[in-house]
């Protein structure tokens, strides 16, 4: 069985509306939806991100009755309380949370948040003359054509034929049955009919998930990370509405420190709470190793606590949904929104987060930019909080942190399905011993073919992002090594100051000499964090000449790159950088036997770093 959906007709076949309900109903509605609190709209407590003339156009096309798309409601599962009734679950808008937000703001006045949660009005007038909408401003508000608020209009004490003689005063050359008919159309918005595609509650997630990809135009996914939120934020009864904006503002606060005090201004009965006082700790912070959005503290949360990878499950969860019986339970509910809730307590505890990160900082990780895989820090968090739960030795818990995210970095143990991986680990580390697992996983994935082929094969790569010459990065930091031909100026220091990435044999020296091909001279086993000034000195010589210099630099005693004046500190200073002593006789022609060579010896700091950590 199949249903059809577009953004102009629904076109449903035989007996499936038992999963579908495909309506019509009023915009005036939905709006009492909202506040009678029967629909949760997750964007009347997180920041409106449509620019004021997106809400403007909204309004004109329903002015001029166009299809403006279905809205997707899921209603939530009824679940079975304890003396055998069934409660009701609120209407969770799945698809068209911006623009019935939009609506609710225009025509009701209703105020949304900013990006800096400060609350706004968002004004749409309208001028009955020329039918034409616009985004208020100072001089439409001086002029008697226009309505300044069409909020007004939509009041319940309003009075088309007050307003209509009132408007012909002002406005002589305005005909009064023309600007009443116009008036009675501009009200008769609340009337317009929206369709609504109400899902069955019973309807598995990943159903749910399919019909938003086939009913959006742009078959853009909704995230089980969106649904999730939405599910926090329609419950009451045991929380759920303020841990999301826990989550919300803890994540915004993570980015924008700044906003503290506007937050705090303008939602003073959350912030005068409990849970606001436990991320107050970030108006101060500033730290950017590892940023949070919302869905990786959700998955944090979610699989510390539930030892589950899949957020599909979470949803289902806080349903109250029993997976054996297939029926949904309060006790199931209650519990599950207690325990995403202490997930996302230690998420956001200010000793948990420091520990983490002095840990991934110990580990070499001093930058953003050594870890793209933002799964990897996450699972590495879950890891530290559910070792810190079971009571593990701390010293321990820093060791197991740093080789599992070292570890994963390496083998890209995140990339491709990363919650099945989370599943998979989760699972396993509940049932057993951390430290037998970790040490399983290296016997497996890290044996001598990874260190001596594998990994030498995955540095032969001109990215400079490439996860594995990220982890060499580290394994200098690490060991707190100098930059190229640098007597003191470390690696770490250039990184943290955006110091150079020279070409050891320099770029322009090799297209000179006919390697020309950008992803030959820009591989990483030619890159070297070098002093600006050393660079610019060697411009584009072969290495064998600007080091025949160097050499003579450590028998005379003057410095003409860096400071390096000694031939035992030289080939420290080569060690420490990977570079095969081989160098002091290489031109164009040796180019790749240098990368081979190189990358070897790169391939053994790694190991030589991850077997430190152990």
């Amino acid at each position: 069985m199949r249903i059809k959906f577009s953004l102009i007709e629904v076109q449903p076949e035989v007996n499936l509306m038992a999963n579908y309900d495909v309506n019509n109903k009023k915009i005036e509605t939905i709006i009492s939806w909202i506040n009678e609190g029967i629909i949760a709209i997750p964007e009347i407590q997180r920041p409106f991100v449509w620019d004021n003339t997106k809400v403007r156009d909204l309004i004109d096309s329903l002015y001029k009755d166009f299809p403006i798309g279905y809205f997707i409601i899921w209603q939530n599962p009824d679940v079975k309380l304890k003396d055998g009734s069934v409660s009701t679950g609120k209407k969770v808008i799945i698809d068209g949370q911006q623009r019935i937000t939009a609506m609710a703001a225009a025509l009701t006045g209703m105020k949304v948040f900013d990006n800096r949660y400060r609350k706004k009005r968002i004004i749409i007038s309208f001028n009955p003359l020329t039918e034409t909408f616009d985004v208020a401003n100072a001089a439409i508000k001086k002029s008697n054509a226009w309505i300044y608020d069409i909020s007004q209009v939509f009041k319940t004490e309003f009075s088309s034929f007050e307003f209509v003689n009132e408007y012909v005063s002002k406005n002589p050359e305005a005909n009064p049955n023309q600007i009443s008919e116009i008036i009675n159309r501009l009200t008769s918005i609340k009337s317009n009919l929206i369709g609504l595609i109400e899902l069955s509650h019973d309807m598995d997630i990943n159903d749910v998930t399919e019909i938003f990809i086939r009913i959006n135009s742009k078959g853009v996914e909704l995230s089980q990370a969106d649904f999730a939120m939405s599910k926090i934020s329609s419950n009451e009864i045991y929380g759920g509405n303020q841990t999301r904006k826990l989550i919300d503002y803890f994540c915004h606060l993570m980015h924008n420190p700044e906003d503290f005090e506007t937050i705090k201004e303008n939602d003073t009965e959350f912030t005068s709470g409990e849970l606001f006082k436990k991320i107050e700790w970030l108006r101060n912070y500033n730290e950017d190793i590892y940023v949070p959005e919302y869905t990786d503290v959700l998955r944090v949360a979610f699989t510390s606590k539930f030892y589950r990878g899949r957020l599909s499950e979470l949803v289902s969860l806080l349903s109250g949904r029993d997976f054996v019986t297939r029926d949904y339970y309060d006790e199931i509910a209650e519990n599950s929104f207690d325990l995403l809730r202490d997930g996302v307590l230690d998420f956001i505890n200010e000793t948990n987060f420091k520990r983490y990160i002095m840990i991934l900082k110990s580990t070499g990780i001093i930058d953003k930019d050594l870890v793209r895989s933002q799964n990897v820090l996450n699972f590495g968090y879950i890891l530290y909080i559910v070792l810190k739960d079971k009571g593990t030795n701390p010293s321990i818990i820093e060791n197991v942190v740093r080789r599992w995210v070292v570890m994963s970095i390496l083998t890209g143990r995140y990339t491709g399905s990363p919650e099945s991986a989370f599943d998979y680990d989760i699972k396993r580390i509940k049932e057993r011993d951390i430290e037998s697992y970790i040490a399983n996983i290296e016997e497996g994935e890290l044996s001598d073919a990874f260190w001596n082929n594998i990994l030498v094969t995955r540095l032969e790569s001109s990215f400079k992002t490439t996860p594995q010459y990220n982890v060499y990065l580290m394994a200098q930091i690490n060991a707190n090594d100098r930059g190229f031909l640098s007597e003191k100026i470390t690696v770490k220091d250039m990184i943290e100051l955006r110091g150079d990435t020279h070409h050891i044999f320099p770029k322009k020296y090799l297209q000179r000499n006919g390697i020309n091909n950008r992803g030959r001279y820009n591989q990483v086993a030619n890159y070297a964090y070098t002093q600006s000034e050393i660079n610019i000195k060697i411009k584009d010589r072969a290495p064998k000449e600007y080091l025949a210099e160097i050499v003579s630099q450590c028998e005379n005693g003057k410095p003409i790159y860096g400071g390096i004046t000694s031939l035992e500190d030289l080939k420290k200073n080569l060690e420490e950088n990977c570079i095969p002593l081989e160098i002091f006789n290489m031109d164009v022609k040796n180019y790749d036997e240098f990368l081979e060579k190189r990358r070897v010896l790169m391939a053994q700091k790694i190991k030589s770093y991850y077997h430190s950590l152990i």
